[in-house]
């Protein structure tokens, strides 16, 4: 599949791989990708960011994410979720950070995940790297690039998707973007 990546894709990986080994993450994930995706310039994905108004707001994404991870990755709907049960998420997070320090249920743990000398990406960044392939194909493009990263982290459940959403950018203005009004939600 990597061989069907263009340059602006390949980089996006290099960056989220880059994003992953500066934090000490066990493994790459869906937030180092779209981290990864905010730094590129010049592309059909950056294009699209800055169409939607993202660009001058990349810092409130930044940190958007940053406090999803001091919930240790749970996204806001899955802390309103366990406040209907009556689990105070914020309030586990003080806690622990009082007593461990400020991003202690981040799950960053430097030295895990790595085999081969290779930074390993987690299940859901391999879920959106499939995704983008699929996407692709629907769109018949002949290649997967970074817009079709993009497309496939507004259409994959989770914090960056959340995020992304919460700053106006989805799966359908991404395709309304990049492809017109007439074309469906593919993904």
């Amino acid at each position: 599949m990597f061989e069907r990546f263009t340059k602006d894709a390949r980089a996006v990986v290099k960056g989220a791989v880059e994003y992953a080994e500066r934090s000490g993450a066990g493994t790459v994930d869906t937030e180092h990708l779209l981290l990864a995706l905010l730094d590129r310039e010049g592309s059909r994905a950056s294009f699209v960011l800055a169409a939607l108004g993202l660009a001058e707001r990349r810092e409130s994404v930044r940190d958007a994410l940053g406090e999803a991870r001091r919930r240790a990755g749970l996204s806001q709907a899955e802390s309103d979720a366990l406040a209907g049960l009556g689990i105070d998420v914020a309030e586990i997070v003080a806690r622990v950070e009082e007593v461990h320090g400020v991003g202690a249920m981040s799950g960053d743990r430097g030295g895990k995940g790595w085999w081969s000398g290779r930074r390993s990406f987690g299940r859901d960044a391999k879920g959106v790297l499939e995704r983008s392939l699929r996407i692709a194909l629907a769109h018949r493009d002949r290649h997967i690039g970074d817009e079709h990263i993009l497309l496939a982290l507004t259409a994959s459940p989770g914090v960056p998707a959340e995020v992304l959403a919460d700053h106006g950018v989805t799966s359908a203005s991404v395709t309304r973007v990049l492809y017109g009004q007439g074309e469906a939600k593919a993904g």
